[in-house]
């Protein structure tokens, strides 16, 4: 017996997942690129910050690279990167201010990357960076002087780690003049390397002034050979880096978006303004 197929009126296949639409896109990553530190205290701050970053931007891939003596190398990230296919990069540099690190090295590895990258401006100057200063300078003690007398003996050294750019002094002055205005004392930017003065030299000076209650801020986005060297020389109290802070997060965030708002940040070398 031959037997005969069935005749059956089935509906149309309902919609499959390509057929939901289009799948959004992703944002670029933010690729937060640190200069790297013998301490290994430096990397265990800056991986703190960046889960600081991402508890604040759940949707937002967030990446670590290094100028030099940490892994992951900033190549290697942007490498990395490439090979998931990401389509975009933002690089927001962990650094405070202008000088050769942001204006050619950073650049320089970005632009050797296959994917698109834009670049961020450094963290400073910005009244978050002022914000965290002001900070830490309480947690290790600091007060409003009480009164008149006492605001005349007091005194901040803001010690960074320096450069031989004109334009990274430029920008930590600029730090200096709105931590001073905040607190109400003078507050002289001081270097650990490569610029002058230094932190003690900048203490000298204060005390020749009568200014004999005198902190050091540390200008540094986390521990290490320079910070510690800083804190040594302060005669009183000595604050901890920027590190963790709340307001270092918020500002790599910050940079990131101003980066993307930014027309003229189109590709890697490209850097955004401040």
């Amino acid at each position: 017996m031959t037997a005969h197929p069935t005749n059956r009126t089935s509906s149309p296949p309902g919609p499959g997942p390509l057929d939901a639409g289009p799948r959004p896109v992703p944002p670029p990553a933010l690729v937060v690129v640190a200069h790297g530190s013998r301490d290994p205290r430096a990397l265990s701050t800056v991986r703190g910050l960046l889960d600081r970053v991402r508890a604040l931007r759940p949707d937002l891939p967030v990446h670590l690279g290094h100028i030099e003596l940490n892994a992951p190398l900033l190549p290697d990230t942007l490498a990395g990167l490439d090979a998931r296919a990401t389509a975009a990069a933002v690089l927001v540099p962990l650094l405070l201010s202008r000088g050769y690190h942001v204006k050619r090295d950073i650049p320089g590895m970005a632009a050797g990357a296959r994917l698109h990258t834009r670049v961020a401006a450094p963290l400073g100057p910005h009244p978050l960076l002022v914000d965290a200063l002001h900070a830490r300078l309480t947690e290790a003690g600091w007060h409003t002087p009480a009164d008149e007398a006492a605001r005349r003996a007091s005194g901040i050294v803001l010690a960074a780690a320096g450069s031989r750019d004109p334009e990274a002094r430029v920008d930590t002055a600029r730090t200096a003049g709105r931590l001073a205005e905040r607190l109400g004392v003078p507050v002289v930017p001081a270097y650990a390397s490569a610029a002058a003065p230094t932190v003690p030299d900048a203490l000298r000076a204060l005390a020749a002034r009568g200014r004999h209650r005198v902190a050091v801020a540390s200008y540094f986005t986390a521990p290490g050979r320079f910070a510690t060297e800083c804190a040594r020389a302060a005669p009183w109290i000595a604050a901890a880096p920027l590190g963790t802070h709340p307001a270092m997060a918020r500002l790599l965030l910050h940079r990131y978006d101003r980066a993307l708002r930014t027309r003229t940040a189109a590709t890697a070398p490209a850097l955004a303004p401040a």
